[in-house]
Protein backbone atom coordinates (compact mmCIF):
# COMPACT_ATOMS: atom_id res chain seq x y z
CA UNK A 1 0.00 0.00 0.00
CA UNK A 2 0.93 3.42 -0.56
CA UNK A 3 0.20 6.30 2.11
CA UNK A 4 -0.15 10.12 0.93
CA UNK A 5 0.20 12.46 2.98
CA UNK A 6 -0.19 16.56 3.25
CA UNK A 7 -3.39 16.21 1.05
CA UNK A 8 -5.23 19.55 1.49
CA UNK A 9 -9.24 20.16 1.28
CA UNK A 10 -10.97 22.75 1.61
CA UNK A 11 -12.94 22.77 5.38
CA UNK A 12 -16.64 22.19 3.36
CA UNK A 13 -15.23 19.89 0.55
CA UNK A 14 -17.52 17.78 -0.43
CA UNK A 15 -18.61 14.41 1.21
CA UNK A 16 -17.23 12.55 -1.99
CA UNK A 17 -14.18 14.72 -2.92
CA UNK A 18 -11.10 12.88 -1.26
CA UNK A 19 -11.30 9.92 -3.91
CA UNK A 20 -11.00 12.32 -6.95
CA UNK A 21 -8.37 14.17 -5.15
CA UNK A 22 -6.38 11.23 -4.62
CA UNK A 23 -6.82 10.01 -8.45
CA UNK A 24 -5.46 13.13 -9.42
CA UNK A 25 -2.57 13.50 -7.04
CA UNK A 26 -1.41 9.95 -7.86
CA UNK A 27 -2.45 10.43 -11.81
CA UNK A 28 -4.08 7.13 -12.02
CA UNK A 29 -7.54 6.34 -13.28
CA UNK A 30 -10.28 5.48 -11.01
CA UNK A 31 -10.21 1.57 -11.79
CA UNK A 32 -6.87 1.68 -10.63
CA UNK A 33 -7.21 2.69 -7.57
CA UNK A 34 -8.47 -0.87 -5.38
CA UNK A 35 -9.00 0.46 -1.94
CA UNK A 36 -8.78 3.96 0.02
CA UNK A 37 -8.15 3.78 3.86
CA UNK A 38 -8.08 6.94 6.18
CA UNK A 39 -5.29 7.49 8.39
CA UNK A 40 -5.07 10.75 9.86
CA UNK A 41 -7.05 14.61 9.24
CA UNK A 42 -5.78 17.56 10.83
CA UNK A 43 -6.71 20.98 9.92
CA UNK A 44 -4.76 24.40 9.32
CA UNK A 45 -6.48 27.36 10.56
CA UNK A 46 -3.25 30.03 10.12
CA UNK A 47 -5.75 31.44 7.29
CA UNK A 48 -8.96 31.75 9.66
CA UNK A 49 -11.12 32.67 6.61
CA UNK A 50 -9.98 29.44 4.60
CA UNK A 51 -9.17 27.21 7.23
CA UNK A 52 -8.42 23.75 5.52
CA UNK A 53 -8.43 19.93 5.98
CA UNK A 54 -5.05 17.77 6.23
CA UNK A 55 -5.11 14.13 5.36
CA UNK A 56 -3.38 11.22 5.35
CA UNK A 57 -4.60 8.30 3.64
CA UNK A 58 -3.79 4.51 2.57
CA UNK A 59 -4.12 3.51 -0.54
CA UNK A 60 -3.76 0.02 -2.95
CA UNK A 61 -3.60 0.20 -6.16
CA UNK A 62 -3.00 -1.83 -9.25
CA UNK A 63 0.44 -1.11 -9.88
CA UNK A 64 2.23 0.37 -6.71
CA UNK A 65 5.79 0.18 -8.19
CA UNK A 66 4.95 1.98 -10.80
CA UNK A 67 3.38 5.08 -9.22
CA UNK A 68 5.85 5.06 -6.66
CA UNK A 69 8.51 5.39 -9.47
CA UNK A 70 7.02 7.81 -11.24
CA UNK A 71 6.61 10.05 -8.32
CA UNK A 72 10.05 8.61 -6.85
CA UNK A 73 10.73 12.95 -5.97
CA UNK A 74 7.47 13.44 -4.09
CA UNK A 75 8.48 13.19 -0.24
CA UNK A 76 4.59 12.84 0.76
CA UNK A 77 4.06 9.61 -1.26
CA UNK A 78 5.54 7.39 0.34
CA UNK A 79 5.15 3.17 0.98
CA UNK A 80 2.56 3.08 3.81
CA UNK A 81 5.20 1.93 6.87
CA UNK A 82 4.30 -1.80 8.70
CA UNK A 83 2.35 -0.22 12.27
CA UNK A 84 1.04 -3.43 13.12
CA UNK A 85 2.47 -4.28 16.67
CA UNK A 86 4.51 -7.35 17.75
CA UNK A 87 6.38 -8.35 20.91
CA UNK A 88 10.33 -7.38 20.98
CA UNK A 89 12.56 -10.68 20.15
CA UNK A 90 9.86 -12.82 21.96
CA UNK A 91 6.53 -14.24 21.50
CA UNK A 92 3.45 -15.42 23.59
CA UNK A 93 3.81 -19.09 23.53
CA UNK A 94 7.51 -18.59 24.74
CA UNK A 95 6.16 -17.83 28.00
CA UNK A 96 4.26 -21.33 28.88
CA UNK A 97 6.80 -22.83 31.02
CA UNK A 98 7.51 -20.10 33.36
CA UNK A 99 6.80 -21.37 36.69
CA UNK A 100 8.58 -18.30 38.36
CA UNK A 101 6.27 -15.89 40.87
CA UNK A 102 4.02 -14.04 38.80
CA UNK A 103 4.85 -10.13 38.12
CA UNK A 104 3.00 -7.85 40.25
CA UNK A 105 2.27 -4.35 38.36
CA UNK A 106 1.38 -1.68 41.61
CA UNK A 107 -0.96 1.00 40.17
CA UNK A 108 -3.50 0.50 37.52
CA UNK A 109 -3.69 4.38 35.41
CA UNK A 110 -2.81 4.24 31.98
CA UNK A 111 0.93 3.01 32.66
CA UNK A 112 -0.36 -0.06 34.55
CA UNK A 113 -2.98 -0.62 32.28
CA UNK A 114 -0.99 -1.27 29.55
CA UNK A 115 2.13 -3.08 31.52
CA UNK A 116 -0.17 -4.99 32.68
CA UNK A 117 -2.29 -5.53 29.30
CA UNK A 118 0.67 -6.70 27.65
CA UNK A 119 1.91 -8.89 30.12
CA UNK A 120 -0.92 -10.58 30.01
CA UNK A 121 -1.23 -10.85 26.45
CA UNK A 122 2.66 -12.47 26.70
CA UNK A 123 1.15 -15.23 29.14
CA UNK A 124 2.62 -14.06 32.26
CA UNK A 125 -0.63 -13.40 34.17
CA UNK A 126 0.68 -10.51 36.10
CA UNK A 127 -1.53 -9.11 39.62
CA UNK A 128 -2.35 -6.08 39.56
CA UNK A 129 -2.15 -4.25 43.03
CA UNK A 130 -4.27 -0.69 42.98
CA UNK A 131 -5.16 1.32 45.87
CA UNK A 132 -7.99 2.47 45.13
CA UNK A 133 -11.28 1.31 44.51
CA UNK A 134 -12.61 0.06 40.99
CA UNK A 135 -13.61 3.14 38.67
CA UNK A 136 -17.49 3.27 38.94
CA UNK A 137 -17.22 3.56 43.10
CA UNK A 138 -13.97 5.54 42.38
CA UNK A 139 -16.73 8.14 40.31
CA UNK A 140 -18.83 8.08 43.15
CA UNK A 141 -16.35 8.92 45.38
CA UNK A 142 -15.28 11.97 43.30
CA UNK A 143 -18.41 13.12 42.82
CA UNK A 144 -18.42 13.13 46.61
CA UNK A 145 -15.87 15.78 46.82
CA UNK A 146 -17.08 17.39 43.96
CA UNK A 147 -20.53 18.17 45.18
CA UNK A 148 -20.63 17.49 49.33
CA UNK A 149 -16.82 18.53 50.02
CA UNK A 150 -16.30 15.11 51.62
CA UNK A 151 -12.72 13.61 50.71
CA UNK A 152 -11.90 9.88 50.61
CA UNK A 153 -7.87 10.09 50.91
CA UNK A 154 -7.68 6.58 48.79
CA UNK A 155 -10.53 7.36 46.32
CA UNK A 156 -10.39 10.56 44.57
CA UNK A 157 -9.13 11.87 40.86
CA UNK A 158 -5.35 10.77 41.86
CA UNK A 159 -6.26 6.86 43.27
CA UNK A 160 -8.26 4.11 42.03
CA UNK A 161 -9.01 1.99 38.47
CA UNK A 162 -7.79 4.37 35.48
CA UNK A 163 -5.71 6.60 37.40
CA UNK A 164 -5.74 10.53 37.32
CA UNK A 165 -6.70 10.02 33.34
CA UNK A 166 -10.03 9.13 34.04
CA UNK A 167 -10.89 12.25 35.12
CA UNK A 168 -8.98 14.40 32.37
CA UNK A 169 -9.98 15.31 28.70
CA UNK A 170 -8.99 12.07 27.87
CA UNK A 171 -5.87 12.90 25.56
CA UNK A 172 -4.33 10.21 23.57
CA UNK A 173 -1.51 12.24 21.58
CA UNK A 174 1.81 13.00 22.46
CA UNK A 175 4.56 14.52 21.07
CA UNK A 176 7.38 11.30 22.10
CA UNK A 177 9.20 10.00 19.85
CA UNK A 178 7.86 6.48 18.30
CA UNK A 179 9.61 4.33 15.84
CA UNK A 180 7.96 1.42 17.08
CA UNK A 181 4.55 2.48 16.38
CA UNK A 182 3.79 1.87 19.86
CA UNK A 183 0.88 5.03 20.24
CA UNK A 184 -1.28 3.05 17.62
CA UNK A 185 -1.25 -0.01 19.96
CA UNK A 186 -2.18 2.41 22.54
CA UNK A 187 -4.93 3.60 20.41
CA UNK A 188 -6.13 0.12 19.01
CA UNK A 189 -6.70 -1.32 22.12
CA UNK A 190 -8.63 1.64 23.10
CA UNK A 191 -11.10 1.07 20.05
CA UNK A 192 -11.08 -2.45 20.98
CA UNK A 193 -12.52 -1.60 24.08
CA UNK A 194 -14.85 0.60 22.86
CA UNK A 195 -13.50 3.87 22.12
CA UNK A 196 -14.88 5.81 19.05
CA UNK A 197 -13.12 4.64 15.87
CA UNK A 198 -12.36 8.29 14.82
CA UNK A 199 -9.77 8.25 17.19
CA UNK A 200 -7.47 6.24 15.29
CA UNK A 201 -7.42 9.38 12.31
CA UNK A 202 -8.52 12.39 13.97
CA UNK A 203 -5.29 14.61 14.67
CA UNK A 204 -5.77 15.26 18.61
CA UNK A 205 -8.12 12.34 19.49
CA UNK A 206 -9.83 12.04 22.79
CA UNK A 207 -12.32 10.00 24.66
CA UNK A 208 -13.43 12.26 27.46
CA UNK A 209 -14.03 11.33 31.20
CA UNK A 210 -17.44 9.20 30.76
CA UNK A 211 -16.07 7.09 27.68
CA UNK A 212 -12.62 5.96 29.63
CA UNK A 213 -15.31 4.91 32.50
CA UNK A 214 -16.46 2.18 30.02
CA UNK A 215 -12.94 1.82 28.04
CA UNK A 216 -11.16 1.10 31.32
CA UNK A 217 -13.51 -1.39 32.39
CA UNK A 218 -13.09 -3.47 29.49
CA UNK A 219 -9.62 -4.15 29.36
CA UNK A 220 -9.83 -4.57 32.75
CA UNK A 221 -11.94 -7.56 31.72
CA UNK A 222 -9.52 -8.55 28.81
CA UNK A 223 -6.76 -8.61 31.37
CA UNK A 224 -8.36 -10.87 33.49
CA UNK A 225 -9.98 -13.23 30.65
CA UNK A 226 -5.94 -13.43 29.65
CA UNK A 227 -5.47 -15.01 33.62
CA UNK A 228 -3.98 -11.66 35.00
CA UNK A 229 -5.75 -10.28 38.17
CA UNK A 230 -6.96 -6.88 39.69
CA UNK A 231 -6.77 -6.69 43.23
CA UNK A 232 -8.74 -2.85 43.93
CA UNK A 233 -8.13 -1.41 47.10
CA UNK A 234 -4.67 -3.22 48.29
CA UNK A 235 -1.71 -0.44 48.30
CA UNK A 236 1.42 -1.23 49.19
CA UNK A 237 3.03 -0.19 52.41
CA UNK A 238 6.65 -1.65 52.08
CA UNK A 239 8.61 -3.20 49.55
CA UNK A 240 10.87 -6.66 50.31
CA UNK A 241 14.76 -6.27 48.93
CA UNK A 242 17.20 -8.78 49.13
CA UNK A 243 21.22 -8.16 48.12
CA UNK A 244 19.84 -5.97 45.87
CA UNK A 245 16.85 -7.54 44.32
CA UNK A 246 12.97 -7.18 44.77
CA UNK A 247 11.77 -9.87 46.22
CA UNK A 248 8.29 -9.21 46.87
CA UNK A 249 5.92 -6.02 48.37
CA UNK A 250 4.00 -6.25 51.67
CA UNK A 251 0.42 -4.32 51.59
CA UNK A 252 -1.25 -2.24 54.43
CA UNK A 253 -3.47 -4.81 55.41
CA UNK A 254 -0.02 -7.11 56.43
CA UNK A 255 -0.32 -9.66 53.30
CA UNK A 256 3.10 -10.16 51.48
CA UNK A 257 3.28 -11.01 48.28
CA UNK A 258 6.89 -12.44 46.70
CA UNK A 259 7.94 -11.20 43.57
CA UNK A 260 11.27 -11.50 41.25
CA UNK A 261 9.36 -8.32 39.24
CA UNK A 262 7.30 -5.36 40.09
CA UNK A 263 6.23 -2.91 37.91
CA UNK A 264 5.69 0.79 39.50
CA UNK A 265 3.50 2.93 38.08
CA UNK A 266 2.19 4.39 40.76
CA UNK A 267 0.96 7.90 39.39
CA UNK A 268 2.47 11.16 40.46
CA UNK A 269 0.75 11.47 43.48
CA UNK A 270 1.47 8.73 45.18
CA UNK A 271 3.61 10.29 47.94
CA UNK A 272 3.34 7.97 51.10
CA UNK A 273 4.60 5.42 48.56
CA UNK A 274 7.43 7.65 47.64
CA UNK A 275 8.67 8.40 50.81
CA UNK A 276 8.45 4.37 51.44
CA UNK A 277 10.94 3.68 48.67
CA UNK A 278 13.10 6.60 49.55
CA UNK A 279 13.69 5.40 52.40
CA UNK A 280 14.21 1.72 51.70
CA UNK A 281 16.85 2.89 49.61
CA UNK A 282 15.60 2.88 45.96
CA UNK A 283 17.11 5.56 44.35
CA UNK A 284 15.88 8.73 42.81
CA UNK A 285 16.23 12.46 42.02
CA UNK A 286 14.40 15.56 42.56
CA UNK A 287 12.90 16.83 38.97
CA UNK A 288 11.80 19.50 37.67
CA UNK A 289 7.87 20.64 37.49
CA UNK A 290 4.93 23.49 36.64
CA UNK A 291 3.14 25.43 39.57
CA UNK A 292 0.32 27.77 38.56
CA UNK A 293 -3.34 28.43 38.37
CA UNK A 294 -6.40 27.10 36.07
CA UNK A 295 -7.80 30.01 33.70
CA UNK A 296 -11.22 29.68 32.11
CA UNK A 297 -13.06 31.74 29.22
CA UNK A 298 -15.80 31.27 27.37
CA UNK A 299 -15.03 28.77 24.93
CA UNK A 300 -17.01 30.84 22.36
CA UNK A 301 -13.80 33.42 22.54
CA UNK A 302 -11.51 30.73 22.46
CA UNK A 303 -13.24 29.65 18.98
CA UNK A 304 -13.63 32.80 17.49
CA UNK A 305 -9.82 33.37 18.28
CA UNK A 306 -8.89 30.16 16.66
CA UNK A 307 -11.59 29.47 13.74
CA UNK A 308 -13.03 32.95 13.26
CA UNK A 309 -15.50 32.76 10.64
CA UNK A 310 -15.88 29.20 10.80
CA UNK A 311 -15.88 28.62 14.75
CA UNK A 312 -18.76 26.47 15.96
CA UNK A 313 -17.65 23.79 12.60
CA UNK A 314 -18.54 20.06 13.66
CA UNK A 315 -15.57 19.12 11.81
CA UNK A 316 -13.25 21.46 13.41
CA UNK A 317 -15.21 21.04 16.93
CA UNK A 318 -14.52 23.11 20.37
CA UNK A 319 -11.07 25.05 19.72
CA UNK A 320 -7.80 24.56 21.98
CA UNK A 321 -4.70 26.45 21.89
CA UNK A 322 -1.02 25.92 23.10
CA UNK A 323 0.63 29.44 24.58
CA UNK A 324 4.30 29.91 26.21
CA UNK A 325 5.85 33.32 27.04
CA UNK A 326 9.45 34.05 28.52
CA UNK A 327 8.86 36.19 31.07
CA UNK A 328 11.57 38.65 32.15
CA UNK A 329 12.42 37.14 35.56
CA UNK A 330 13.85 34.51 33.55
CA UNK A 331 10.76 32.25 33.92
CA UNK A 332 8.74 30.33 31.11
CA UNK A 333 4.85 30.28 31.80
CA UNK A 334 3.22 28.03 29.40
CA UNK A 335 -0.23 26.50 28.41
CA UNK A 336 -1.39 22.77 30.33
CA UNK A 337 -3.63 20.61 29.36
CA UNK A 338 -6.23 22.60 27.80
CA UNK A 339 -9.43 21.30 28.20
CA UNK A 340 -12.44 22.64 25.37
CA UNK A 341 -15.92 23.11 26.24
CA UNK A 342 -14.57 21.14 30.12
CA UNK A 343 -14.36 22.31 33.23
CA UNK A 344 -11.85 22.73 36.42
CA UNK A 345 -11.97 19.79 39.12
CA UNK A 346 -10.95 19.12 42.63
CA UNK A 347 -7.78 17.00 41.93
CA UNK A 348 -6.27 16.99 46.02
CA UNK A 349 -5.85 13.44 47.44
CA UNK A 350 -4.67 14.68 50.76
CA UNK A 351 -7.41 16.12 53.76
CA UNK A 352 -7.19 20.13 53.65
CA UNK A 353 -5.35 20.78 50.78
CA UNK A 354 -6.65 22.28 47.34
CA UNK A 355 -5.18 21.22 44.20
CA UNK A 356 -6.79 21.82 40.53
CA UNK A 357 -6.93 20.06 37.57
CA UNK A 358 -9.09 20.01 34.06
CA UNK A 359 -11.54 17.89 32.54
CA UNK A 360 -13.55 17.19 29.15
CA UNK A 361 -16.58 15.05 28.21
CA UNK A 362 -16.21 13.24 24.76
CA UNK A 363 -18.78 16.25 23.53
CA UNK A 364 -16.46 18.71 24.74
CA UNK A 365 -20.14 20.86 25.03
CA UNK A 366 -19.33 22.80 28.49
CA UNK A 367 -20.03 26.64 28.15
CA UNK A 368 -16.12 27.67 29.24
CA UNK A 369 -12.67 26.20 27.86
CA UNK A 370 -9.79 25.81 30.84
CA UNK A 371 -6.39 25.09 31.03
CA UNK A 372 -3.30 25.41 33.30
CA UNK A 373 -1.41 28.39 33.21
CA UNK A 374 1.91 27.37 35.02
CA UNK A 375 5.42 28.28 35.50
CA UNK A 376 8.48 25.92 35.15
CA UNK A 377 10.36 25.66 38.60
CA UNK A 378 13.47 23.63 39.36
CA UNK A 379 14.73 21.44 42.55
CA UNK A 380 17.00 24.46 43.60
CA UNK A 381 13.50 26.48 43.65
CA UNK A 382 11.66 23.87 45.53
CA UNK A 383 14.81 23.17 47.98
CA UNK A 384 13.66 22.39 51.88
CA UNK A 385 17.18 22.68 53.61
CA UNK A 386 17.70 26.65 52.44
CA UNK A 387 21.35 25.90 50.89
CA UNK A 388 22.21 27.22 48.00
CA UNK A 389 24.01 24.19 46.24
CA UNK A 390 23.99 20.65 46.51
CA UNK A 391 21.92 17.77 45.78
CA UNK A 392 18.11 18.22 46.56
CA UNK A 393 16.26 15.77 48.85
CA UNK A 394 13.92 13.65 45.99
CA UNK A 395 11.20 14.30 48.56
CA UNK A 396 11.48 18.27 48.86
CA UNK A 397 9.36 18.65 45.69
CA UNK A 398 6.39 17.11 47.92
CA UNK A 399 6.81 19.05 50.80
CA UNK A 400 6.97 22.30 48.59
CA UNK A 401 3.45 21.51 46.46
CA UNK A 402 1.78 20.66 49.97
CA UNK A 403 2.90 24.59 51.16
CA UNK A 404 0.97 25.90 48.04
CA UNK A 405 -1.69 23.47 48.24
CA UNK A 406 -2.47 23.92 52.08
CA UNK A 407 -2.37 27.68 51.22
CA UNK A 408 -4.97 27.20 48.53
CA UNK A 409 -6.92 25.61 50.81
CA UNK A 410 -6.86 28.33 53.89
CA UNK A 411 -7.66 30.92 51.10
CA UNK A 412 -10.58 28.78 49.78
CA UNK A 413 -11.70 29.59 53.62
CA UNK A 414 -12.27 25.54 53.85
CA UNK A 415 -14.87 22.51 52.66
CA UNK A 416 -12.26 22.14 49.69
CA UNK A 417 -13.15 25.13 48.01
CA UNK A 418 -10.44 26.56 45.88
CA UNK A 419 -9.41 29.94 45.92
CA UNK A 420 -9.93 32.65 42.91
CA UNK A 421 -9.53 35.41 41.06
CA UNK A 422 -10.87 37.49 37.77
CA UNK A 423 -8.33 38.49 35.34
CA UNK A 424 -8.42 41.95 35.25
CA UNK A 425 -7.85 42.30 39.41
CA UNK A 426 -5.22 39.56 39.61
CA UNK A 427 -3.01 41.57 36.88
CA UNK A 428 -4.04 45.14 39.44
CA UNK A 429 -2.63 42.73 42.31
CA UNK A 430 -6.30 43.32 43.56
CA UNK A 431 -9.37 41.55 45.42
CA UNK A 432 -11.75 40.22 43.99
CA UNK A 433 -15.39 41.24 44.85
CA UNK A 434 -17.87 39.63 42.30
CA UNK A 435 -17.87 37.19 39.39
CA UNK A 436 -18.50 39.02 35.79
CA UNK A 437 -19.64 37.02 32.47
CA UNK A 438 -17.66 33.97 33.38
CA UNK A 439 -18.97 31.45 36.28
CA UNK A 440 -16.04 28.97 37.24
CA UNK A 441 -17.27 25.38 36.75
CA UNK A 442 -15.01 24.45 39.61
CA UNK A 443 -17.18 22.67 42.48
CA UNK A 444 -17.50 22.61 45.62
CA UNK A 445 -16.92 25.98 44.78
CA UNK A 446 -14.64 29.48 44.02
CA UNK A 447 -13.64 31.95 47.21
CA UNK A 448 -12.84 35.18 45.63
CA UNK A 449 -10.10 36.66 46.99
CA UNK A 450 -6.21 38.37 45.75
CA UNK A 451 -4.13 35.57 44.50
CA UNK A 452 -1.96 38.18 43.34
CA UNK A 453 -0.57 39.26 46.97
CA UNK A 454 2.68 39.73 47.10
CA UNK A 455 4.59 38.06 50.15
CA UNK A 456 1.60 36.30 51.81
CA UNK A 457 0.06 35.23 48.11
CA UNK A 458 -1.43 32.25 47.09
CA UNK A 459 1.94 30.97 44.87
CA UNK A 460 5.60 32.36 45.15
CA UNK A 461 6.17 35.81 44.19
CA UNK A 462 8.47 34.55 41.37
CA UNK A 463 5.45 32.69 40.03
CA UNK A 464 3.27 35.38 40.16
CA UNK A 465 5.31 37.89 38.79
CA UNK A 466 5.50 35.47 35.31
CA UNK A 467 1.82 34.87 35.15
CA UNK A 468 0.83 38.84 35.46
CA UNK A 469 3.65 39.77 32.95
CA UNK A 470 2.26 36.41 30.68
CA UNK A 471 -1.14 36.87 30.53
CA UNK A 472 -1.80 40.35 28.49
CA UNK A 473 1.29 38.84 26.05
CA UNK A 474 -0.71 35.68 25.65
CA UNK A 475 -3.77 38.24 24.42
CA UNK A 476 -1.66 39.33 21.64
CA UNK A 477 -1.88 35.58 20.50
CA UNK A 478 -5.59 34.84 21.42
CA UNK A 479 -7.81 37.56 21.48
CA UNK A 480 -9.21 38.07 24.79
CA UNK A 481 -7.22 35.84 26.57
CA UNK A 482 -6.89 38.51 29.22
CA UNK A 483 -10.53 39.92 29.35
CA UNK A 484 -11.13 40.67 32.52
CA UNK A 485 -14.06 38.70 33.96
CA UNK A 486 -11.87 35.43 32.68
CA UNK A 487 -11.28 33.69 36.06
CA UNK A 488 -8.27 32.18 37.73
CA UNK A 489 -8.38 29.00 40.60
CA UNK A 490 -6.03 28.19 42.54
CA UNK A 491 -3.69 26.18 42.53
CA UNK A 492 -2.54 23.72 39.71
CA UNK A 493 0.55 21.88 41.38
CA UNK A 494 0.53 18.23 40.34
CA UNK A 495 1.60 19.16 36.54
CA UNK A 496 4.16 16.25 36.48
CA UNK A 497 5.90 14.04 39.64
CA UNK A 498 8.11 16.17 41.35
CA UNK A 499 11.00 13.00 41.61
CA UNK A 500 12.07 10.74 38.86
CA UNK A 501 12.66 6.68 40.24
CA UNK A 502 16.55 6.52 38.45
CA UNK A 503 16.28 3.69 35.92
CA UNK A 504 18.91 2.32 33.08
CA UNK A 505 19.02 1.05 29.82
CA UNK A 506 16.89 -2.26 30.89
CA UNK A 507 14.35 -0.40 32.31
CA UNK A 508 14.95 -1.76 36.24
CA UNK A 509 15.58 0.57 38.56
CA UNK A 510 18.99 1.51 39.07
CA UNK A 511 20.16 -0.36 42.31
CA UNK A 512 17.29 -2.68 42.78
CA UNK A 513 17.05 -5.92 40.14
CA UNK A 514 13.63 -6.60 39.01
CA UNK A 515 12.03 -3.09 39.68
CA UNK A 516 10.74 -1.30 36.87
CA UNK A 517 10.02 2.02 37.45
CA UNK A 518 7.30 3.07 35.58
CA UNK A 519 4.94 6.32 33.99
CA UNK A 520 4.05 9.51 34.72
CA UNK A 521 4.83 9.23 38.64
CA UNK A 522 8.15 7.55 38.11
CA UNK A 523 8.99 10.35 36.15
CA UNK A 524 9.37 9.11 32.65
CA UNK A 525 5.99 10.15 30.89
CA UNK A 526 3.35 13.03 30.74
CA UNK A 527 -0.22 12.02 29.51
CA UNK A 528 -2.17 9.31 28.81
CA UNK A 529 -0.53 8.29 25.72
CA UNK A 530 3.26 8.44 26.79
CA UNK A 531 2.05 6.74 30.03
CA UNK A 532 0.64 3.84 28.16
CA UNK A 533 3.53 3.39 25.51
CA UNK A 534 5.99 3.55 28.60
CA UNK A 535 3.60 0.67 30.22
CA UNK A 536 4.02 -0.98 26.88
CA UNK A 537 7.98 -0.81 26.75
CA UNK A 538 8.19 -1.42 30.26
CA UNK A 539 6.38 -4.51 30.41
CA UNK A 540 8.58 -6.20 27.05
CA UNK A 541 11.88 -5.08 29.08
CA UNK A 542 10.43 -7.31 32.00
CA UNK A 543 9.21 -10.26 29.56
CA UNK A 544 12.58 -10.40 28.52
CA UNK A 545 13.90 -10.54 31.29
CA UNK A 546 11.81 -13.51 32.67
CA UNK A 547 13.00 -15.32 29.36
CA UNK A 548 17.09 -14.27 30.18
CA UNK A 549 16.59 -15.63 33.81
CA UNK A 550 14.38 -18.75 32.90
Amino acid sequence: MLRINELRLPLNHAEDALRPAVLQRLGVADAELLTLTLFKRSYDARKKSAVQLIYSVDCELQDEAAVLQRLAGDPHVKPTPDMAYQFVGHAPADFAAQAKPRPLVIGFGPCGIFAALVLAQMGLKPIVLERGPEVRKRTKDTWGLWRQGQLDPESNVQFGEGGAGTFSDGKLWSQISDPRHLTRKVLNEFVKAGAPEEILFVNKPHIGTFRLVSVVMKMRAEIEALGGEIRFEQRVSDVLIEDGHIRGVTLASGEQLRADHVVLALGHSARDTFTMLHQRGVHMEAKPFSIGYRIEHPQSIIDAARFGPNAGNAILGAADYKLVHHASNGRSVYSFCMCPGGTVVAATSEPNRVVTNGMSQYSRNERNANAGIVVGITPQDYRQDGLSQGPVSPLDGMAFQRIWESRAFELGEGGYKAPGSLVGDFIKRQRSQAFGSVEPSYKPGVTLTDLAQPGNGSLPDYALDAIREALPAFSRQIRGFAMPDAVLTGVETRTSSPLRISRGKNLQSVNVAGLYPAGEGAGYAGGIMSAGVDGIEVAEALGAEMLKDG
